[in-house]
């Protein structure tokens, strides 16, 4: 992967190469991460992790009432519950990944487009 990048370096003239600088590297994983609360979907993307932390605190206090049973049926009171809120809890974060995918898609797209625009002004 490397190799292809030089080959693109070497191939963008200064102008391009400073553009390219001036935009920087890959964000980090908690720039990316904090990303997916931005934009159009951002607001959408926040609710699911506000339900997401009650679920998974609700299934972590179950859990937690679980252990402290003495009865057998008081514990299946308490697990049943808790082991649903703390899957639905993981599935609505998965949920939430392939909102970060997209963002990077998205970011090298833009990153195509613009090196597409200036080759066509070149032209």
């Amino acid at each position: 992967m490397k190799d292809v990048d030089a080959v693109i370096g070497e191939a963008l003239d200064a102008e391009e190469r400073a553009l390219l600088r001036a935009i920087g590297e890959e964000p980090g994983y908690f720039t990316q991460l904090f990303g997916i609360f931005e934009g159009r979907t951002g607001w959408v993307n926040a609710m699911m992790m506000l339900i997401q932390s009650v679920v998974f605190v609700a299934g972590a206090w179950m859990a937690w009432r679980f252990f402290l049973a003495a009865e057998p049926l008081e514990a299946l009171r308490w697990g049943l519950p808790a082991a649903v809120l703390l899957l639905m809890s993981l599935m609505i974060k998965l949920a939430l990944w392939p909102s970060l995918q997209t963002n990077r898609v998205i970011r090298e797209l833009k990153l195509i487009e613009l090196q597409l625009a200036r080759a066509a002004r070149t032209d």
